[in-house]
């Protein structure tokens, strides 16, 4: 027991660790996320199938990649790169194809919330800037803190995008609807405080329990997306939660939420908090 406790000490504070170990999780998260929401159209485009075999190489290697980074820091370091600014084109490019499946050619806001989600891919973009934030950077100093609040912010920005195009396919039909578009809005705004103007510990404080709120968010819109598929008439399971609400979706809430308290907690401890 007492010559666990110190290892753990050190796991506790190894904040480069952590996000190492959160990218890696949602590369392999990703492989399942890709390959449902891509197996509505069945992969009609060879091009789909890219993100599905970079995220599974990726969530292989980073794992892997674990045992060097004490032994071989320069070749772990290397591939965190690699990884990480190949994710960073895959992302982008992602928006450029979801864009051009419909939006690009009708130009109006009805084809972009009909289209294929066009920042979806951007999950990939801010993963890779992860990865590389966390090799040039000190762990757990306030500039790494702020850049893993960053990236906790963005991606509350893109739920809160995501929450309104998706919903608004159905205008909103249930009321409950509005519930993710209002908490996710409401996290911007309190994760975008410390990059506006100093705050205390109170507020971090404050920043938890607002974050902790959306993983509630996310964990009732999962329910509420299986139990609407479910209800959904005729067709298997499966093909009802590929044509309809995506159950994986409300999932990002408690995902992201994981990254802000990583965030936060680092920047609560960094000595010029």
């Amino acid at each position: 027991m007492d010559s666990a406790s110190p290892r753990l000490r050190r796991w506790a504070a190894d904040y480069q660790l952590w996000v190492e170990v959160f990218v890696a999780l949602n590369f392999a998260g990703l492989v399942g996320d890709i390959f449902l929401a891509h197996s509505t159209n069945q992969f009609r485009e060879r091009s789909e199938y890219v993100p599905l075999f970079f995220s599974a190489g990726a969530a292989v290697t980073l794992a892997l990649a674990l045992s060097l980074r004490q032994s071989r820091p320069v070749l772990w370091r290397s591939i965190g790169h690699v990884i990480g600014w190949g994710a960073i084109a895959v992302g982008l490019t992602g928006v450029i194809l979801h864009l051009d499946s419909q939006f690009f050619y009708v130009r109006t806001l009805r084809s972009l919330t009909y289209a294929a989600p066009f920042a979806a891919p951007l999950a990939y973009t801010g993963l890779g800037l992860l990865l590389i934030a966390n090799r040039l950077l000190r762990p757990g100093s306030r500039e790494w803190a702020h850049w893993v609040l960053l990236l906790a912010l963005g991606g509350f920005a893109g739920n809160f995008v995501f929450s309104l195009t998706d919903h608004a396919q159905n205008g909103f039909f249930n009321p409950v609807e509005w519930l993710p578009v209002a908490s996710s809005a409401i996290a911007v705004g309190f994760l975008l405080a410390p990059f506006l103007v100093p705050v205390t510990r109170s507020h971090l404080a404050l920043c938890a329990v607002v974050l902790l709120a959306q993983a509630i968010v996310g964990v009732l819109g999962f329910g509420f997306h299986i139990a609407a598929d479910l209800r959904e008439p005729g067709g298997t399971v499966l093909g009802r939660i590929l044509s309809g609400a995506p159950p994986m979706a409300p999932l990002l809430f408690p995902n992201l939420v994981v990254l802000g308290l990583i965030g936060l907690w680092a920047l609560a401890k960094s000595d010029q908090t």
